[in-house]
């Protein structure tokens, strides 16, 4: 069970964090960089949820996603050891990947398929998970960065890799199961 009592501990004063297993990394370390980036992803899906809390599909969906990242900071803030550990990390498992890909499915079943790339916008709530979508795909780039210099385990990585999907589709789900969609026309201002 989480217990915060202080808000503030001064231990980063200095530029430095500590992981959750105990070292201490400067602020701008790239483990850092990729778990904040994924605290940045739910923060920006926080917002996306105020266009969305009248949509009794995709806002459960989005609650769960939210709580996930949660996870996946998690499991990012605390690396992988070769030796046995104290107690049993938090890790991303392959059912939460699972699940995030069937919910892919389900959205985007009834939506008609493209015939061109999607512009971001048509409703708010459109807009604001496209907005969610291209921060996840940056942690998701952080994330494989650090994944060639350090572990990361592989469904952390797919689930990352499925968010950006997951949120494109929510995306063309809160526009009217895509029928208002802003399309990009190739050359239009040409």
């Amino acid at each position: 069970m989480v217990r915060i009592n202080r808000i503030y501990t001064r231990t980063g004063d200095k530029g430095m964090t500590s992981l959750v297993s105990g070292p201490r990394r400067d602020k701008h370390d790239l483990r850092v960089e990729a778990y904040g980036t994924v605290d940045e992803t739910n923060s920006v899906i926080g917002m996306a949820r105020l266009h969305t809390s009248g949509m009794q599909k995709l806002d459960p969906m989005l609650a769960r996603i939210q709580n996930d990242l949660f996870d996946l900071g998690a499991d990012l803030a605390n690396p992988e050891v070769e030796e046995n550990p104290e107690y049993e990390p938090l890790r991303v498992v392959p059912a939460q990947v699972t699940r995030i890909e069937s919910e892919i499915d389900e959205l985007n079943a009834v939506i008609e398929p493209l015939r061109s790339f999607v512009l971001p916008g048509g409703s708010p709530a459109a807009a604001a998970l496209h907005l969610a979508r291209t921060v996840s795909r940056r942690a998701e780039r952080l994330m494989v960065e650090l994944s060639r210099r350090e572990t990361v385990a592989e469904p952390a990585l797919q689930y990352i890799n499925r968010l950006s999907d997951f949120l494109f589709v929510a995306a063309r789900h809160a526009n009217d199961d895509g029928k208002v969609d802003v399309l990009w026309v190739p050359g239009k201002n040409r």
